[in-house]
């Protein structure tokens, strides 16, 4: 056995006690038992928006380590990334999806129940993923803007852990009589533009918001970003593309501009909302761009994409 294989005997878990509904902190120490019972040393950490983790991740041994487990919601992981990519951590990820929105951690397929979670995590399956950047921030699943966008920011904590994602959607409800349009330029290879949009996403993942196919042909190994914009419509006509988003046949729509890109730029003389992987965004403008394969993530054998229904999966030799 190599040095280096006898070195990586140690795990950092980084958690979020407040995602969901605390229920990963019931079975912590069951988990840390687990790990320990395969020869890792776990050592956890709680995490947060202060600096722990930048001096976690200044300070630590990457030779030592055979991978970071995020335990949280989408915000968690946008958090740890973000502070991962700061200290040039390089280490294979395994997401532990226990928030309120799982949205990558259903793009990915992976398990509800911790024994599955677990399994994954030793598991030898690790996908190169793509991460994407927008000025001087990144993110893992979606980048959105306008007016409907900052409802995760808006809703109250503590109904998002009784109810669920469900909480997003009754605070959108109320935030419905709030749209107006803005004014944005697109400028990119495939389409260069102005629109009058009522929001925007760009996807890297397929879900956002608990839609889970806002993005059915996202594809997060493939370089590309997939950009959708809700142009200004008619009220009466968006109830039926609500529908259309729900059953993920909305690309089509003439009211949504779609394109897949690995670079573009957005500006606006407005002052829009953004937000990144449900946390507060950048300001205007916005550059996008997409970093190939820049993470490592453990996943089951065969990953969900979306559960399209079509029986296209990504596969580790993809």
């Amino acid at each position: 056995m190599s040095n280096e294989t006898t070195e990586r005997k140690q795990i950092l878990l980084i958690y979020n006690p407040n995602s969901g509904s605390g229920m990963f902190i019931r079975h912590l120490d069951n988990i840390i038992e687990v790990f320990q019972n395969a020869g890792y040393l776990v050592t956890p950490v709680r995490g947060s928006r202060n600096p722990i983790l930048d001096y976690v991740f200044e300070n630590m041994d990457q030779k030592r380590y055979r991978q970071i487990i995020i335990a949280g919601g989408d915000g968690t992981i946008n958090t740890v990334i973000n502070a991962m990519m700061r200290h040039n951590i390089d280490l294979p990820i395994a997401i532990f999806p226990s928030g309120t929105a799982n949205d990558f951690a259903y793009y990915l397929g992976l398990p509800h129940d911790f024994a599955g979670m677990v399994e994954v995590a030793l598991s030898d399956n690790i996908m190169p993923t793509d991460i994407a950047k927008v000025n001087d921030k990144y993110f893992i699943n979606v980048a959105a803007m306008g007016t409907l966008v900052d409802v995760s920011q808006k809703t109250d904590p503590n109904l998002k852990n009784t109810i669920g994602v469900m909480a997003y959607y009754l605070k959108g409800m109320t935030e419905v009589t709030n749209l107006h349009p803005i004014k944005i330029k697109l400028t990119s290879e495939e389409y260069t533009g102005e629109e009058e949009m009522y929001f925007m996403v760009i996807m890297n993942g397929c879900s956002a918001g608990g839609f889970k196919r806002i993005s059915p042909d996202a594809d997060a190994t493939d370089g590309l970003l997939d950009v959708m914009l809700f142009r200004k419509m008619p009220f009466h006509e968006m109830a039926p593309l609500f529908f259309n988003v729900l059953y993920g046949n909305h690309t089509e729509n003439k009211n949504v501009l779609y394109f897949q890109t690995n670079e573009l730029f957005l500006e606006t003389e407005e002052d829009v909302s953004t937000d990144v992987d449900g946390e507060k965004g950048e300001k205007f403008p916005l550059k996008f761009t997409v970093l190939s394969k820049r993470v490592r993530l453990f996943v089951p054998e065969s990953v969900n994409h979306c559960n399209r229904g079509d029986g296209k999966c990504i596969t580790l030799t993809d």
